[in-house]
């Protein structure tokens, strides 16, 4: 059996670097998620010190000691820049003297699977705050294979992982000539508020629809699955949402300037929350399709926010959303630009489905890894 069983900790290393030279910006100054994705930092730190923050180079790790539920938050810096990560997080690296040992992106499927969740989860402690320390990932434990088998895996997720990165190029380029269409389009054509070909729909659930068709009303304007806890709760005063209907929540004071919308893109008819608002269009004069795309749109958010009033709480009432301004050109134009949109969106959800079965891939890899370790 060519596997050796290791202590984190004889493998990992704290890096402590900070921004003291303030080399690094704002632009620079990163967050992870419980995905295990890197990502842009969602927080203002215009106004931020950033001196402390901590940098992490190519090649190096960084989590969050604070749990979330079942997960943790986690990334691994696999880019050729180096970025900034809040100080309250930890970050490590490889130890020199152990990378003839563990190669980092194989390391990288080792945190990230649901196993290595739960073990870390189960490690943590605290009341109102779990935390899970650096102390405590040093004391995990796992078998590591051949370096030359580790590389194999990796080669394996590598190449699927620049297949997937190729398609989010090619999808960015789709939306990129969707919005030059719109800037065309405002340039070009007078606009016209579209309260005249909008019709507010209050219709209940008078056909006895399940919780299987609630859906909830996400700020990235998407209509998902409900989140809500809903054991006991009464359907009957849901909003009915039919196929090509739009529907939002009115209260923008509470989402981050941004308005939680969905639009329903299938020939299904499904519930939303008594609070939200739901409308459709006049098909032969304004396609919801072709509505949708400056609803998704930043500019629509910032409006939304700006026109929202209120005291305790800022609303964008339907009366609000029928003085939108957009131009309507002819239906046909409206198709065409529509459907590039819908393409878009199509390509969109295979590209995150792509990126699911990546991830699922980790404990798949780790696994094959592991086991052609043991034959050798």
């Amino acid at each position: 059996m060519a596997l050796t069983k290791y202590c984190l900790g004889d493998l990992l290393e704290l890096t402590t670097e900070t921004n003291a030279n303030n080399e690094y910006g704002a632009r620079d100054v990163r967050g992870m998620t419980i995905t295990k994705e890197i990502i842009p930092t969602k927080a203002d730190v215009s106004n931020t010190d950033l001196s402390k923050f901590l940098v992490v180079h190519p090649g190096e790790f960084v989590f969050n000691p604070r749990t979330h539920g079942k997960k943790i938050g986690f990334g691994y810096n696999d880019t050729d820049s180096s970025f900034l990560i809040s100080w309250n997080n930890i970050a490590f690296r490889i130890k020199g003297t152990m990378r003839d040992k563990v190669l980092s992106e194989y390391l990288f499927f080792h945190f990230n699977r649901a196993e290595w969740d739960r073990e870390a989860c189960y490690r943590s402690w605290g009341s109102s705050t779990e935390v899970f320390t650096w102390e405590a990932l040093c004391e995990m434990e796992l078998d590591l294979p051949p370096l030359s088998v580790q590389q194999k895996y990796v080669d394996i997720y590598n190449s699927m992982l620049a297949n997937q990165r190729c398609y989010e190029r090619g999808l960015e380029d789709l939306k990129l000539t969707c919005d030059a269409y719109i800037e065309n389009l405002r340039r070009k054509t007078p606009t016209k508020k579209i309260g005249a070909y909008l019709t507010q729909s209050d219709r209940r659930n008078d056909i006895g629809l399940s919780v299987d068709f609630v859906r909830g009303l996400a700020t990235s304007k998407a209509m998902i699955p409900t989140k809500a806890d809903m054991d006991g709760v009464s359907l009957n005063n849901y909003k009915v949402v039919p196929p090509r209907y739009i529907a939002y929540v009115p209260d923008t004071s509470r989402r981050g300037d941004k308005v939680s919308l969905g639009f329903n893109d299938t020939d299904e008819t499904f519930l939303v929350s008594s609070i939200s608002t739901v409308f459709g269009t006049e098909l032969s004069v304004l396609i919801p399709e072709y509505l949708m795309l400056f609803l998704t749109r930043s500019e629509f958010d910032r409006y939304a926010r700006f026109n929202s009033w209120g005291s305790a709480r800022e609303t964008f009432n339907f009366e609000d959303m029928c003085d939108v301004e957009i131009p309507i050109p002819d239906i046909s134009v409206q198709k065409a630009i529509a459907d590039i949109f819908t393409a878009y969106n199509t390509r969109k959800l295979i590209n995150e489905r792509l990126k699911a079965q990546i991830k699922d891939l980790c404990p798949i890899l780790v696994k094959g890894a592991v086991e052609e370790g043991e034959k050798l």
